[in-house]
């Protein structure tokens, strides 16, 4: 069954309040994401396509390091875990990663991959296409080994995790079920952002956030109506066993669905430049709101805020406490 639950802003400003003292670990892949700014004014007389006139470039840490960076934009302490290639875009990579106070300790170097690299090309505050540079094959065995320990170390020290999957290859299914059963384990709360099809892999995980679109290929249910769109959430609660799954639904908010209830959360986004980014942002603050002591769903409000915050930036972008605090005195 269906309803709203309104949270009072007081209980919310309190959860943020302790954001601070959090700790989370972020497992996953790590991305850099590239950005070339342009205008158009003319179609290229070689093909039917456009002609961008490059302006700037930029760089900003993608996957599992954008999770890390809006946590750590949330005031939090970060232990991420992941692989790069031992090329330019890891050097990069990894000195965005500590400009940020973001600890690159347990960042493994693979000379066998290169560092994935998406580049998207921007005109008129409009995406004309994308690139992508990377590899997908699973991890060596000495790799994944080296991961699993510095994984296992950064679960025990956690006060929540993140699994952060975009498919290149660090959570394989047998990562992802060894690391789900350590956070089990260690009674530790673990929220998975997907990417394969079969949630099965994420068996056991406290809590699932895919997209719609995500939700029906995961499901097999086409999602068009409220009560396909439960069918699809209790489908994958039973598929990956897990405790909560939060389907993220664009400009119609959330929808929180546990074994007993569904609670829509209706969007706060006011204006929507780029959403870019923002499946990182809703599930850093979900976890981290979990991690300061919130429920799940008043964890899944304060992450549709902050998500309401970074689709009205261009480019891969994070909340502040400040500007989070903002859209919880509007919304």
């Amino acid at each position: 069954m269906m309803r709203r639950r309104s949270v009072s802003f007081e209980r919310l400003s309190e959860v943020v309040s302790g954001f601070s003292g959090c700790r989370i670990a972020v497992i996953g892949d790590l991305i850099l994401d590239e950005f070339v700014w342009g205008n158009v004014e003319r179609i290229s007389p070689e093909a039917p396509v456009p002609v961008v006139d490059v302006i700037r470039e930029s760089e900003h840490l993608g996957g599992a390091a954008n999770v890390a960076l809006n946590l750590t934009s949330l005031g939090a302490e970060v232990d991420l875990v992941g692989v790069v290639g031992q090329d330019a875009a890891a050097k990069r990579l990894v000195e965005k990663l500590a400009s940020s106070g973001i600890s690159t300790d347990s960042i493994v170097g693979d000379s066998d991959r290169r560092t994935t690299i998406k580049t998207r090309i921007i005109a008129h505050h409009q995406q004309v296409c994308r690139t992508d540079r990377e590899t997908k094959k699973s991890l060596d065995p000495t790799i994944r080994e080296n991961v699993t320990s510095h994984s296992r170390a950064s679960i025990g020290k956690a006060d929540a995790v993140v699994l952060s999957d975009y498919g290149k290859g660090v959570l394989s299914d047998e990562m992802a079920t060894l690391l789900i059963q350590c956070c089990r384990e260690k009674g530790k709360f673990v929220a998975v952002d997907p990417k394969v099809n079969d949630f099965s892999h994420y068996a056991q995980a406290s809590i699932i956030t895919p997209n719609k679109w995500e939700a029906e290929l995961a499901s097999g249910v086409s999602i068009f109506d409220e009560v396909s769109l439960e069918q699809a959430g209790r489908m994958i609660l039973q598929i990956a066993s897990a405790d909560d799954v939060l389907i993220t639904r664009g400009d119609q908010g959330m929808s929180l669905i546990s074994h007993q209830e569904r609670l829509d959360i209706p969007t706060v986004a006011r204006e929507v430049f780029d959403v870019t980014g923002a499946g990182d942002t809703v599930i850093a603050t979900l976890a981290l709101g979990v991690a300061a002591g919130a429920t799940v769903h008043e964890a899944a409000v304060l992450a549709n805020h902050a998500a309401g915050v970074v689709v009205g930036k261009l480019g891969t972008a994070s909340a502040s406490v400040d500007e989070l605090l903002a859209s919880l005195t509007v919304g």
